[in-house]
């Protein structure tokens, strides 16, 4: 399946600012801040210059974007005793642009800031395969997944998974051996699903596990999609192993292709629910792989990934001050207009209502901060329940 070439307004992006030479503690609060995703985090950082000057622009840009009081960033405290904590538990955060991180997810549209890992990170830099499908899969279908990435491991192919049920669990199994690398959607200290406790285990061990999110946090449903643009964002393909047509799989799949990454698909029985998600991105072109020789092809044919191809966010604010408020509410009416509870892409809205990138951007930021605005995978944004 052909990956997604970029949007007119991507390609407009520069590239995002390194983070190493910043203080974690400063990184960390602004990441761990409500309503501050990663596509707002990359924004302020560019505008503000650091984590720590656009800390203090927080409270009045989260007023201007309509919050009734002003947005309170995660405190030094906080920030310290996550570090902290990540330290006894043998654990460590790595900041975009650090020596440590995905290179892949570099040139994703929006990147983590920062990951808790655990592990071995040499196992991203070799070729990665992300490989994901049904929690409720097959017999056949959890045989065949553990077979592939046994194949793929011994080709010196790393297999990027979510360590969830079904074929996660046997693709992780299957690659145990070699390396793999689990991208979960809770905090790094918590086991989810419980019964994947020894697995999690092993891949402490013998693999790698990475999150964004922090200590202590269970996984709720908004984690998940955020987890698999990471699983897909680290590997070069991604392979879909069983999937019924609503399955987070597809999610997976369509996030590979927007992020300019191969699809691959093992088809299935018409007959059965569970392939029919694998079927339909076969009849829309992904790859047919029925045995490991299959992957490893596609992995040779695919076209280079580099930064002047995908670049890794869209459009940049204007500097401060130099939009009037005028021109600000104007902006704003417009795009409050456009905006719903469905997810939108942003270049779709800047275009509609033909504002500069620059405008709308600095209202979306602001609507962010106020909590009225949320972001979904693949640069989208909607209004949030209480909008």
């Amino acid at each position: 399946m052909a990956p997604s070439t970029a949007s007119a307004a991507t390609a407009e992006a520069l590239p995002l600012p390194r983070l190493g030479a910043m203080p974690l503690a400063g990184v960390l609060r602004l990441v761990r801040t409500p309503n501050v995703g990663p596509v707002t985090f990359f924004q302020l950082i560019r505008r503000y210059g650091s984590a720590d000057a656009a800390l203090e622009r927080l409270p009045e840009l989260s007023l201007r974007g309509g919050r009734a009081r002003p947005l309170t960033p995660s405190s030094i405290f906080d920030a310290q005793k996550e570090l902290d904590a990540a330290a006894r538990f043998g654990a460590r955060m790595i900041v975009y642009g650090g020596a440590e991180y995905p290179s892949l997810l570099h040139m994703i549209p929006d990147p983590p800031p920062l990951l808790t890992v655990t592990g071995d990170a040499a196992l991203w830099t070799k070729r990665t395969v992300a490989m994901v499908g049904a929690r409720n899969a097959s017999a056949n279908a959890c045989a065949l997944a553990q077979k592939l990435a046994r194949e793929l491991g011994a080709e010196g192919i790393t297999v990027v998974s979510g360590l969830a049920r079904g074929i996660d669990a046997f693709a992780h199994k299957g690659a145990l051996a070699t390396g793999t690398v689990g991208v979960i959607a809770g905090g790094i200290d918590t086991v989810y699903p419980p019964e994947n406790a020894e697995l999690y285990a092993q891949l402490r061990e013998r693999g790698a596990i990475i999150t964004e999110q922090p200590f202590l946090q269970s996984p709720f449903a908004g984690a998940f999609p955020s987890r698999n643009r990471i699983i897909a964002g680290m590997s070069l393909a991604t392979l879909v192993v069983e999937a019924s047509p609503k399955s987070g799989s597809l999610i997976t799949a369509r996030l590979a292709l927007e992020q300019g990454r191969e699809v691959l698909a093992v088809p299935g029985s018409p007959l059965d629910p569970r392939a029919r998600g694998c079927n339909r991105l076969l009849k829309d072109g992904a790859v047919l792989v029925e045995e490991a020789a299959d992957v490893i092809e596609a992995l040779g044919q695919a076209r280079p990934i580099g930064t002047e191809d995908h670049p890794p966010a869209s459009y940049t604010l204007p500097p401060p001050r130099s939009v009037s408020e005028a021109e600000l509410a104007e902006a704003r009416k417009l795009l409050l207009a456009r905006l719903s509870h469905v997810p939108t892409p942003v270049d779709m809205l800047v275009a509609q209502c033909s504002l500069p990138p620059g405008v709308a951007l600095t209202v979306l930021l602001e609507l962010e901060l106020a909590g009225r605005l949320q972001r979904q995978p693949g640069n989208r944004v909607c209004l949030t329940s209480g909008a």
